[in-house]
């Protein structure tokens, strides 16, 4: 077989419903809309989510919780393992961070967590740390500072 011999499979292919286009082609009159009532009105039909009338699924479920989408603030978390690709010395910042490809956006903050081990001696400065990062990086002989 060749290129220029493929085929699609037949059967595979099928020609498109032109719908209203007279009696002789099974879709004319009506064009499979029935006869009268709100389907077969142009525009016709109900709303997604439209039961009838009767109460709609998304009223009946109860609704639970509470939600702070809003004023939600989005902390971009860092494990301290993440830190070792630093030299010895360097000024960690969240901006550092972002250049090194540690994190891909600052958001609303930046957390140091305590995951993993710090072998290098750093200033990190972010806006928030857990206990154990502060630890970890003080043993390590650094500066955690917060923002």
């Amino acid at each position: 077989m060749n290129l220029h011999e493929l085929q699609p499979t037949p059967g595979s292919r099928h020609k498109a419903k032109r719908k209203g286009q007279g009696v002789g082609s099974g879709w004319g009159k009506t064009a499979g809309r029935g006869h009268k009532g709100q389907n077969a009105r142009s525009g016709g039909g109900v709303r997604p989510g439209f039961e009838g009338g009767q109460m709609p699924l998304q009223r009946r479920m109860p609704k639970r919780g509470f939600t702070n989408a809003p004023f939600k603030k989005e902390i971009i978390a860092v494990n301290l393992e993440k830190l070792n690709r630093f030299e010895n010395g360097v000024e960690v910042t969240p901006e550092t961070l972002l250049q090194a490809k540690v994190i891909s956006k600052i958001g609303d903050g930046v957390k140091i967590l305590g995951e993993g081990n710090l072998e290098k001696s750093l200033t990190v400065k972010a806006n928030a740390f857990s206990k154990s990062a502060v630890d970890k990086i003080q043993s390590a002989g650094g500066k955690a500072e917060v923002i």
